[in-house]
């Protein structure tokens, strides 16, 4: 192997360590990941108000309140993993922009499918549960339209959001991995709390 060949090799190792070294390092991820822990527990309080606003809902519909911490779960879970997934792409050269590409669709699509599946599963156990201890339930079909329009409306949300916090934050010089996932989760709880009082609104209507 030629000299020039070592010393591309050195050059090349040197890049990667301090890349590496800068990626890993204590002060870049306090300083990314800090402000928006401060906004994720910041955003946990609105969403707390946004519960506090429902108390008509939470007494008008029996079992309201069984699902309605399982929803915020199900949608913060489903949402968080799919920012760490674009993150990681994006880290890997997959995702560059935003445009029709395999890995970002089939990333988005398969969400939305998780948070149908499992909003469907939330309504039916969470009508099942209510029943099981006695309690009084609005009934299977009420529950189930609830938790399915709350978490896929949510779902579509934050998977846009997602998408342009991603890439956005990528090009601006950030770590995805250290500012998606707590952004997501704080307006998650935001968005899937104010969606789940929407359903609970259309619900009552019908």
């Amino acid at each position: 192997m030629s000299y020039s060949s070592h010393a591309e090799e050195d050059d090349d190792v040197e890049i990667e360590e301090e890349y590496l070294g800068d990626y890993a390092s204590i002060r870049s991820i306090v300083k990314e990941a800090l402000p928006f822990q401060l906004l994720a527990t910041l955003g946990g309080a609105v969403a707390g108000l946004i519960l506090v606003g429902m108390t008509d809902e939470l007494e008008l519909i029996p079992g309201l309140i069984v699902i309605y911490p399982a929803v915020l779960g199900m949608r913060g879970n489903i949402s968080c993993t799919l920012g760490s997934r674009l993150g990681s792409a994006i880290h890997m050269g997959l995702i560059t922009k935003i445009e029709r590409n395999p890995e970002l669709t089939n990333n988005i699509l398969g969400s939305l499918i998780l948070g149908f599946i499992l909003s469907v599963v939330l309504g039916i156990l969470g009508h099942g549960m209510t029943a099981l201890l006695g309690l009084e339930s609005a009934g299977v079909i009420s529950l189930t339209l609830i938790a399915v329009l709350a978490g896929v409306s949510s779902g579509l949300i934050l998977a846009v959001i997602a998408v342009f916090l991603a890439i956005g934050m990528f090009r601006f010089g950030f770590d995805p991995d250290n500012v998606v996932t707590p952004a997501i989760a704080t307006i998650g709880d935001i968005v899937s709390m104010f969606m789940l009082l929407m359903a609970a609104k259309v619900v009552l209507m019908l």
